[in-house]
């Protein structure tokens, strides 16, 4: 039998004091010594206005590695009635690892310290946050395990430092007359993300004193039978194919920047919402009963502010126009963090004392990588942890 499972406690971690937009290429460093020209109209655009790096403001080298920052996040779960000795099961997501091998659940479990249990590392981009939270999920419900810790976590700093770029930057010194930059599908990426890492605690019952979050279904669904790579990693498009990494000797993938974050700008604009939102709700609305009257805070992860109003035309579009003055984002302030960043509003909106007994939360979170969308349903709950279904 499925039991009810609840969120009791969020902690979010991101590394240093805020970098604002005239810090960024200072703390990134300049490819090729010259600053970007994609800069300030992609700036523009995405409507960031400050970020957090895991680079010493001080020396500019990289200050924590990935498993270090999700520790950080972990730890902040801490407390009276839970410690790392307790954790049955301990599933981390992440788009930026430290290592391809071994998985990323393994190092942060090897930084934590804490004795033997379930590890799972989920894969992906964005959404790999959002799996691992359904693994944990489901760890719980199915008692398998009395709790479960859930992590996401990036560093995407470590891929846009300056210094990754200066092979291919130097490999091409006959085009810089006409091209006196990195392409822009590279460019541009360096400032749309960004570091940080969440985390929550999942039980069998809600906290004993104050809110928690009843997980009520997170619905994941992968248009990969239908759409291309438009975002991805360790490889090279190719004549319309995707060339892994593995493919390319090491000149050749420093002098392409093969291991580079890159993404199809094209391609996003146009399918992105169509698939992330409209065609994944289609599916969902034929199961799930979703009304925006019951819908109380929307919580959607977008990597830029432009994609806020066609989000919302996506939204009316499927018949669910929830008003803007319930969305709830921290883009602007915490930055794009990726698979972290549902975490990490979730920790801001558990802890500012807006959320009241029997509200519901709708949660979305897309990726790009071969157009990939997970929606979750919160619902808050008291002391007793009843269902408020009288609301």
């Amino acid at each position: 039998m499925v039991q009810p499972v609840f969120i009791n406690r969020i902690s979010a971690f991101l590394p240093h004091d805020p970098v604002g937009n005239e810090q960024m290429e200072e703390r990134l460093g300049l490819v090729g010594g010259k600053p970007s020209r994609a800069r300030k109209l992609v700036l523009k655009r995405n409507g960031i206005q400050q970020r957090h790096y895991a680079i010493d403001p001080q020396t500019g080298a990289p200050s924590m590695n990935n498993a270090q920052i999700s520790a950080a996040a972990v730890r902040g779960l801490l407390g009276p009635g839970f410690a790392l000795a307790d954790v049955d099961c301990l599933v981390a997501g992440t788009a930026s690892p430290d290592q391809l091998m071994p998985g990323h659940a393994v190092m942060l479990q090897g930084e934590l310290g804490n004795p033997p249990c379930e590890v799972v590392t989920t894969a992906g981009i964005c959404l790999c946050g959002m799996t691992a939270l359904k693994y944990a999920w489901l760890s719980v419900a199915s008692g398998e395990s009395k709790n479960a810790v859930a992590c996401g976590s990036e560093l995407a700093s470590s891929l846009m430092l300056a210094r990754n770029f200066d092979a291919e930057y130097e490999s091409r010194v006959e085009q810089l007359h006409s091209q006196p930059e990195i392409a822009f599908e590279k460019d541009f990426l360096r400032w749309m993300l960004s570091d940080g890492a969440g985390a929550v605690w999942l039980q069998g019952q809600p906290n004993a004193r104050g809110l928690s979050l009843r997980i009520d279904w997170i619905d994941v669904l992968s248009f990969a039978d239908s759409m291309p790579p438009c975002m991805y990693a360790g490889a090279e498009m190719q004549d319309g194919q995707l060339q892994g990494w593995s493919r390319f000797d090491g000149e050749a993938r420093n002098n392409l920047s093969v291991m580079a974050i890159k993404q199809d700008v094209k391609l996003l604009n146009e399918n992105i919402v169509k698939f992330t939102v409209e065609e994944t709700l289609k599916r969902i609305m034929a199961r799930r009963e979703l009304r925006v009257a019951d819908i109380d805070y929307f919580l959607p992860h977008y990597s830029s502010e432009y994609f806020r109003e066609r989000l919302a035309e996506g939204l009316a579009n499927i018949d669910l126009p929830i008003p803007q003055e319930r969305w709830f984002t921290n883009l602007t302030s915490k930055g794009n963090t990726g698979a972290a960043s549902i975490f990490i509003m979730l920790e801001e909106l558990f802890a500012s004392g807006r959320l009241r007994s029997g509200q519901r939360l709708l949660c979305y979170v897309p990726e790009s990588g071969r157009f990939s969308s997970a929606f979750m349903q919160l619902t808050v709950v008291g002391n007793q942890g009843d269902d408020h279904e009288a609301r």
